[in-house]
């Protein structure tokens, strides 16, 4: 419980640095880079992975290619449809997309489909069309986007590069906690990857580092680690219960993004928001085992 609760706390906080950094003008492909680099720094000294094990380990290539090209993939990606599509309906993609894990926890992970397991994902997905209604401060911010690139043709390209790269980087996750005695080894080789790739990127791009974008990248580069340190625990806690961990992270990262944005950015959920973040609680108490 609470490696999801930090999980949940982490993912938001990674929300608002990347919101707050947008509106002044830092370079989120650097960031991106930096971030990656400092968790790997940070995966190295925390978890101290067991690199002799690798010969001991069956290594599952697929899932670290996989997962390097789509961790920093899906940063880049919802940062392009952000600034095409608007805030909201990015946000509402990036959150759909625990369509994927949890088709996933019952064709490739076996979990049986109880009626508590099938009341919860009702609620959550009921929360889900409550929450992504814009909240009245969010609107307005909002509308400008909306208006100057989300009918554009790859608009919608964009949204659905989203609900991928996100759902595809939850379920590989998953694959990832299975790995219980090499799942630091594991997890460090995929953000050594990542950063691989996205200093690539940026030296194709011919970027170069500036101060200010390297301190953000150090914060996001921390609240990431810890968001995907406690989600792996979560899985592990619970490695059952696949589709408790997916469907209680994405309600309760946008339930608490409501209350936050409610609290930090004067945005007010209104009466439907506030149903979202109710229905939300009641969805993780049903999900949750007995």
């Amino acid at each position: 419980m609470l490696a999801l609760i930090l999980a949940v706390c982490s993912s938001v906080a990674v929300t608002l640095l990347l919101k707050v950094s947008a509106r002044r003008g830092r370079d989120h492909a650097t960031m991106i880079a930096v971030n990656y680099l400092l968790a790997s720094l940070l995966c190295f000294i925390w978890l101290p992975p067991s690199l002799s094990g690798w010969q001991n380990l069956q290594t599952p290539w697929g899932i670290l290619l996989a997962l390097g090209l789509l961790l920093p993939a899906g940063f880049l990606v919802m940062g392009a449809a952000v600034k095409h599509a608007g805030v909201v309906r990015s946000d509402a993609a990036q959150r759909l997309s625990v369509c994927l894990p949890l088709l996933a926890a019952f064709l490739l992970f076996g979990q049986p489909l109880t009626p508590g397991l099938m009341l919860g994902i009702t609620l959550a997905l009921l929360a889900l069309l409550l929450l992504m209604q814009p909240a009245r401060g969010a609107a307005a911010a909002d509308l400008a986007a909306t208006r100057s690139g989300a009918n554009a043709p790859g608009s919608w390209a964009l949204l659905l590069a989203v609900w991928l790269a996100y759902g595809s980087v939850d379920t590989l996750f998953k694959q990832v906690a299975r790995h219980h005695d090499h799942f630091a080894t594991v997890l460090l080789a995929c953000f050594v990857l990542a950063g691989i790739i996205m200093a690539g990127y940026l030296c194709w791009r011919g970027k170069r580092l500036q101060i200010r974008d390297l301190s953000w990248g150090l914060a996001l580069g921390l609240l990431n680690f810890s968001n995907i340190v406690f989600y792996l625990r979560a899985h592990r806690t619970y490695p059952d219960n696949p589709a408790l961990i997916f469907t209680a992270m994405n309600i309760g990262v946008i339930a608490a993004g409501a209350l936050a944005g409610a609290w930090l950015f004067h945005e007010r959920p209104g009466l439907r928001g506030w149903a979202g973040v109710a229905l939300a609680a009641l969805a993780i108490v049903a999900l949750w085992p007995r």
